[in-house]
């Protein structure tokens, strides 16, 4: 799970700087507030592939996906492109977990067959 949650991540990253290239062209928004508020996203992106394995590391990635989509306020491309992302979370952790279990299931069962060596 942590790899494709760490992918959908950086991916995120990516996208969050380029939305706030974008959203510098917008006449009400300074670029203080812009980078400000991008930065902090961009370093939660990061941080959250450290920690996604951790109790409370998929919650917070998910308010991360719930700021995506927000930002479509101020940039409307990002409403498509959040749900796009919340969509390869859902999957990253899904399909994640499901990996886990089968490599969990696996290992017993490796773990069953294979003789003792005492």
């Amino acid at each position: 799970m942590r790899t494709l949650c760490s992918s959908t991540l950086i991916g995120e990253f990516f996208l969050i700087g380029f939305a706030g290239l974008v959203a510098m062209k917008d006449p009400d928004l300074s670029m203080g507030t812009v980078w400000t508020v991008c930065g902090t996203l961009m370093f939660l992106s990061v941080l959250l592939c450290g920690v996604v394995t951790r109790p409370g590391g998929i919650a917070l990635g998910w308010a991360l996906q719930i700021a995506l989509v927000l930002s479509g306020f101020f940039v409307p491309l990002m409403f498509f492109m959040g749900a796009v992302f919340a969509a390869l979370w859902w999957a990253s952790v899904h399909y994640g977990r499901k990996v886990e279990e089968a490599r969990a299931r696996f290992a017993a069962q490796t773990a069953s067959t294979t003789p003792d060596a005492a």
